[in-house]
């Protein structure tokens, strides 16, 4: 009788045991529930929900359709020529774009589109549409009868002022020598073939201190008249010139401020002025250049303000787009002297046209004596080349990528495809407009722009 109570006794400890258990396992699950931890089996409902989340990740946009979507695509930050032809420039890419989306195991071909479209973003080249070409026709017509804006007519004084960028970053290379050597030499040739009567003047900013920290409050003080706006005299604007040291940072805009000083005395009603500002960057001085810009262009000096970017990174890029887009003027982006000289000369081509308006006694010249001569085949050549350069870029870093492992053989060929069938639709666009250009550069400036604009439904109003 004894045995059969202690046999009672462990069987009921041994009940409450494993009931206390199973009680404490239902506990601690709900109490792991309540803390918001993640339970230890996935349901088929969290793993589609993780495959959803994969697929918001992976949204793949379609690829411009039109030359004007094309052309507003923003420039990609890495849109300056990325040299891949020794190991370390090879290594140096890798670390470059290493945070693009991962394809190393066996990815899907929306994985690989959506890839394609990541890198794409990051070397995009600053494509120039119809919108474009409306400004330089604009520009290349000047004094033409049938522009109706003031700005576009000659009248009796002629003044172009240049704003160098004087920063520290102007001592980089660019096709073998320095920026600031290759700008001096372009502006000097520059204002030496403007005809007799043009006045010029030079501005620089930047050209104080250096660009460190300690030195940024003096740098983004810098900028100074070097040659106040006046007939030319190689002697004194080639002393102003050389004077110049690039060291600093970048006060775009208090440069742009200080010329509306310069030109205080030139009232727009009977002076055409043109300022140019040549940078490599970004304003780095905490003020907003595009406000500085639009209240130069608003003032009665009633200015024509162009910009040329050299050798320009994508951020870089943008903003000074930006300042002559809010000032309808013209951006231009050069990678190296030759395209610089390009871009000067066409002011002198306009100041040629001033020299002839003036000894006609100022009066109206005949339309074909300005005709709008629209550069069809520089225009050309320079969208081609940026199309060129865009595709092999690309092919060249997958190439790398895939040496690197980073990429399979099948994956980097569907990207190769895909990219060159992209740059043939580019370059098919482009012919077109090389025919469209050649039949309206027959045209008065007026049947021109009226052309551009019906064809490729632009507002320029």
């Amino acid at each position: 009788m004894k045995s059969i109570k202690s046999l009672l006794s462990i069987i009921i400890v041994l009940s409450l045991f494993i009931i206390g258990c199973g009680n404490e396992s239902k506990e601690g699950k709900e109490k792991a529930n309540q803390q918001g931890e993640p339970p230890q089996e996935t349901s088929k409902v969290d793993k589609d929900k993780e495959v959803n989340e994969k697929e918001v990740e992976v949204q793949v946009e379609p690829l411009p359709s039109t030359y004007s979507e094309l052309e507003n695509k923003p420039v990609g930050k890495d849109s300056n020529y990325i040299p891949l032809s020794t190991s370390e420039d090879k290594e140096k890419a890798v670390e470059r774009f290493k945070d693009l989306p991962e394809i190393k195991n066996n990815p899907s071909e929306k994985e690989l589109d959506y890839y394609y479209q990541e890198l794409l973003k990051r070397v995009q080249r600053d494509f120039n549409g119809p919108d474009s070409l409306i400004k330089q026709l604009k520009f290349q017509s000047f004094g033409n009868p049938e522009i109706e804006d003031p700005r576009y007519q000659f009248k009796e004084n002629l003044n172009v002022e240049v704003i160098l960028d004087a920063s520290g970053s102007m001592a980089q290379d660019a096709g073998g020598q320095t920026k600031m050597k290759a700008a001096k030499e372009e502006i000097t040739q520059f204002v030496k073939n403007l005809p007799e009567g043009t006045k010029v003047g030079l501005r620089v900013y930047g050209h104080k201190g250096s660009n460190a920290d300690s030195d940024k409050e003096l740098s983004c003080k810098s900028s100074d008249i070097l040659y106040p706006i006046d007939n030319y005299d190689s002697t004194k604007f080639n002393q102003s010139l050389d004077k110049v040291k690039p060291t600093g940072w970048t006060p775009i805009s208090l440069a742009l401020n200080d010329a509306k000083n310069d030109l205080s005395s030139f009232n727009g009603d009977k002076n055409t002025n043109i300022v140019y500002l040549v940078s490599d960057g970004i304003e780095t001085c905490d003020q907003d250049p595009v406000e500085a810009a639009k209240e130069l262009y608003n003032s009665d000096l009633t200015p024509i303000i162009n910009v040329i970017g050299f050798n320009v990174d994508g951020e870089g890029q943008r903003q000074l787009k930006d300042i002559a887009d809010e000032t309808n003027g013209i951006y231009s982006n050069v990678e190296d002297q030759a395209g610089l000289k390009t871009e000067l000369e066409k002011i002198n081509n306009i100041a040629e046209a001033w020299k002839k308006w003036k000894e006609k006694g100022e009066k109206s010249i005949e339309l074909k004596e300005v005709q709008n001569n629209l550069e069809i085949f520089n225009y050309i050549a320079e969208e081609e080349s940026k199309s060129l350069k865009e595709k092999d870029q690309i092919n060249l870093l997958i190439y790398t990528l895939q040496q690197k492992n980073l990429m399979s053989k099948e994956s980097r060929e569907y990207i190769e495809k895909k990219n060159n069938e992209y740059h043939s639709w580019i370059d098919s666009e482009i012919n077109n407009f090389n025919d469209e250009l050649k039949k309206i550069n027959q045209q008065s400036y007026l049947e021109a722009k009226e052309a551009l604009e019906e064809k490729y439904q632009i507002n320029t109003q």
